[in-house]
């Protein structure tokens, strides 16, 4: 048995789980709403506020699988409640950013600032000018995005100059 895949999902109050016929996944919450299609094979059963997932059999596709949608209907239900961050680090002398709505102006050492735009459902925050935080309730998505936040300027090993996330070690 897949030690991800055979754990329960709890869905909280205000939360509203449903699958179609094709096994399309979509939960709606008090933060938007995410959809992700789920392999046939893979079937859903709800009981009350308890979402559970079963695989036909005990093959390394089916057992792969399994814990996969698990792991990915569970973001979902996160993402819809709680939502995920990323927080990211500036290490540099003059380096900064600014949000303004939907807008990340970073100005990171090039003889021009990068403008970023942020893409539907997610937000920027910066609390201080060094310090960028990405919002959202897709955990993909704000990964992605700090992902390509970070490849404008690396931090480079010998002195950590660049864009990092919170915590990292150089």
């Amino acid at each position: 048995m897949s030690r991800i895949g055979k754990l329960p999902i709890t869905v909280p109050a205000g939360v509203t789980v449903t699958v179609d016929e094709n096994n399309l996944v979509t939960v709606k919450g008090p933060k938007g709403t995410l959809s992700q299609q789920v392999n046939p094979d893979i079937t859903l059963k709800q009981e009350g506020n308890i979402l559970t997932l079963e695989r036909p059999t005990d093959s390394k596709p089916h057992k792969a699988m399994h814990g996969l949608y698990r792991a990915l209907v569970h973001n979902m239900v996160v993402g819809v409640t709680d939502g995920f961050t990323k927080t990211l680090e500036m290490v540099g002398t003059g380096y900064r950013a600014s949000a303004e709505g939907k807008t990340l102006t970073i100005n990171i050492g090039f003889s021009h600032p990068v403008v970023l735009e942020a893409p539907e459902g997610i937000t920027y925050e910066t609390p201080n000018q060094t310090t960028i935080v990405v919002k959202g309730s897709n955990k993909q998505q704000v990964g992605n995005l700090a992902a390509d936040i970070r490849a404008i300027r690396k931090p480079e090993p010998y002195l950590g100059k660049g864009i990092k996330y919170e915590g990292e070690h150089i």
